[in-house]
């Protein structure tokens, strides 16, 4: 998976945005205003996704591309490196678990919204 396949991928996410908040290079996804994604767009080569602790932990023991989210909370952000390594199933899989993690925190009323909207495409 290269940047353009996992913007690509991010972006089918319901109620997904994209943005520059912390400058030209740090790409940011969200869903109803929360992170779940940030890339490197000079790098391109890694991105840090929310986990859930334990998995997360569970991860950077079998994956040695798994590793503590770089300039994030290592208890609940991971940065996968995307070295080929890992498969696109398995970067896609790592993605839908920050991208629900992030969804199921939100209002229910923000859920619905997004629900809805979903419903509607």
């Amino acid at each position: 998976m290269n940047i353009e396949e996992l913007r690509e991928y991010c972006l089918q996410k319901p109620g997904t945005t994209e943005g520059l908040p912390f400058g030209d290079d740090t790409l940011v996804f969200k869903v109803g205003e929360k992170i779940f994604l940030l890339t490197s767009i000079r790098q391109g080569d890694r991105f840090n996704a929310k986990c859930d602790p334990e998995l997360a932990v569970e991860l950077r023991e079998r994956y040695t591309e798994v590793q503590p989210g770089y300039h994030m909370n290592k208890k609940l952000w991971n940065t996968i490196h995307m070295d080929g390594a890992l498969t696109t199933r398995q970067l896609q899989e790592m993605i839908d678990h920050s991208y629900e993690q992030v969804f199921k925190g939100l209002p229910k009323k923000v859920q619905e919204e997004i629900n809805v909207n979903r419903n509607w495409n």
